[in-house]
């Protein structure tokens, strides 16, 4: 199939909606299909690279940090893709390139997938002083979008009940995003765990709780700071691998909490060595209730890290409680967790790592891509069947 995507993010920005759409490409390409790819470029020209199409933007960093909205887009570009004429489009994100893939379909008559990756209701602060508002402008908009899409894809069964409540126009079906389980299981055994923490002046022995991901608010990492806070005594260290917007005020809340001995930033890693870093944790932690499915901790499950996390709808078919990590409500569950892995026997602790590499074998690339396509045919074969009745 002549399959286009379409999505306001891609590379070089790593997010998680750029990771699904990078692996769901490269998986789609090695069974033979043809992919193209309509992005926004990071700044106002138009450009090709290979299959990949960047369109024209503006920054947008008021709306949202790292946000673009499209410039007026060169016809041409749009021509060749209605030229080309792609089987189906499969959109990512639900502004400036939705409104061309929107374009693209409706000359083509190409049917429209749609993965909804953010529950906006958790970002109404980057847009509405007013959250009831805010949440109010995302259900109306959710539902008028869901009248011009033939599919959504939820990737998880937390953003199934959300579309759900929200009263869609249009079938959801639920499809985890995938990850490439080799690039985060291949460093497991290595001297990665040995290495990194030596280089932060970590002893192999010390129980280091780690972070991987954007330090933004809706990440709630003031939650997991006053849980170390809790645990510290333990000797535990908290390892944040990332950067972001939110960055100032949360170093701010560690001197608050006077646990900066017991916390560690590294700053942004480069994308190639991130898999690296995950072998550095004992635990993977995290608060946030803002995620929709949670590439990190697919990730680190894949990486033979188990999860400390805080209880949410979306860890309802990843966490298995006991096997592969465990999840809290506040502060004092979190010790209680802790507390089971500090009196494990090494042979258990070594269990709760195979568990966990084996629990994320359900989020392969190779799953996802077979559950995309089948998918697409099924949009594409209703399509045509609507096209022969007209």
């Amino acid at each position: 199939m002549k399959i286009l995507i379409t999505t306001d993010w891609y590379e070089p920005v790593i997010n998680g909606v750029v990771t699904s759409v990078v692996n769901l490409s490269n998986e789609l390409k090695k069974r033979g299909h043809e992919v193209k790819i309509l992005t926004l470029s990071r700044n106002h020209h138009t450009y090709i690279v290979g299959d990949v199409i960047y369109a024209a933007s503006v920054g947008a960093g008021k709306i949202y940090p790292g946000a673009r909205l499209k410039m007026p887009v060169i016809k041409a570009v749009i021509d060749k893709l209605i030229e080309w004429k792609p089987d189906v489009i499969h959109s990512q994100c639900e502004f400036s390139t939705f409104f061309m893939a929107k374009k693209i379909a409706d000359e083509t008559n190409a049917p429209i997938v749609h993965t909804y990756h953010t529950i906006y209701e958790d970002y109404t602060h980057y847009f509405s002083p007013n959250a009831a508002w805010g949440r109010k402008v995302v259900q109306k908009l959710t539902r008028m979008l869901s009248s011009r899409v033939d599919a959504m894809i939820a990737p998880s069964r937390k953003i199934e009940d959300v579309l759900e409540k929200y009263d869609v126009l249009c079938p959801v079906e639920v499809i985890p995003s995938g990850i490439d389980m080799n690039k985060f299981g291949k460093y497991i055994g290595t001297d990665s765990r040995h290495r990194i923490r030596e280089q932060y002046g970590l002893s192999d022995d010390q129980t280091v709780l780690l972070y991987v991901g954007r330090l933004a608010k809706e990440k709630n990492i003031q939650e997991i700071l006053r849980c170390q806070k809790r645990v510290h005594g333990y000797g535990t260290i908290l390892m944040i691998v990332g950067d972001g917007p939110y960055r100032a005020e949360v170093e701010e809340q560690v001197r608050a909490l006077g646990i900066s001995e017991s916390v560690i930033f590294t700053g942004m890693i480069e994308p190639d060595k991130v898999a690296e870093y995950y072998q550095v944790g004992d635990f993977f932690v995290s608060a946030s209730t803002s995620e929709t499915q949670g590439l990190t901790y697919v990730e680190a499950l894949a990486a033979g890290v188990p999860l400390l996390c805080r209880e949410d709808p979306c860890l309802v078919d990843v966490v298995d409680p006991g096997k592969n990590g465990w999840k809290f409500t506040d502060e004092e569950t979190f010790e209680t967790a802790l507390v089971k892995w500090l009196d494990m026997s090494p042979a258990l602790r070594h269990q709760l790592r195979r568990n966990a590499v084996q629990s994320a074998d359900e989020f392969s690339t190779s799953t996802f891509a077979d559950r995309v396509e089948k998918l697409y045919m099924n949009v594409c074969e209703l399509q045509a069947l609507v096209l022969r009745a007209c």
